[in-house]
């Protein structure tokens, strides 16, 4: 009688394990790691405002295929936010930002950096991540790989607002901060 307690028991912390296990902090496809499919948060733009102009002949001729003025321009709409030309955008890098693409690749620009990062960050997450479920189980481990490097908000907040420097906006509260 006792075999048959000491089988449950080990049937039911291995039922525990792989419930815990189940559980996922945050939006699956957007935290996780091994996914290769990500966020597109220009999938949805509102398009401008309709304008009547002040007379007609103001109006471009029709262009089929071409662009809408009230088509969505997010890049543009970014530049003039910044404080750029959104008329430089197109000719490449404007004479007046020539020294400033000149002193950012003095050291040489390599064309392959967005893989070269994603197979480090790949191997910092193997080499940082114990756990034999997460691995198993292809779980969420973003919040657990990256936690020595994350930083303390409220630390940071009231580090500036010592030193008299102004805060425009703080960051959230967790739960159990009150």
């Amino acid at each position: 009688m006792r075999a048959g307690r000491g089988v449950t028991a080990i049937a039911s912390v291995a039922v525990l394990a792989l419930l815990a296990a189940c559980g996922q902090k945050g939006d699956p496809k957007l935290m996780n790691l091994r996914s290769t499919e990500g966020p597109d948060e220009f999938a949805i733009v509102p398009p401008k405002p309709l304008m009547m102009p002040d007379t007609l002949a103001d109006l471009p001729p029709p262009t089929p295929g071409g662009n809408n003025r009230t088509d969505p321009t997010p890049e543009a709409d970014a530049i003039v936010a910044l404080g750029g030309k959104p008329q430089a955008q197109a000719g490449g890098v404007p004479s007046t930002d020539g020294a400033l693409y000149a002193h950012a690749g003095r050291f040489g620009v390599d064309g392959g950096i967005r893989s070269t990062l994603a197979g480090e960050d790949l191997q910092w997450r193997r080499d940082n991540n114990g756990r034999v479920l997460e691995r198993l189980f292809n779980l969420n481990v973003y919040y657990k790989a990256y936690a020595d490097m994350a930083l303390d908000q409220q630390t940071e907040l009231a580090y500036w607002r010592k030193r008299g420097l102004l805060t425009p906006s703080a960051p959230p509260r967790g739960k159990d901060e009150k």
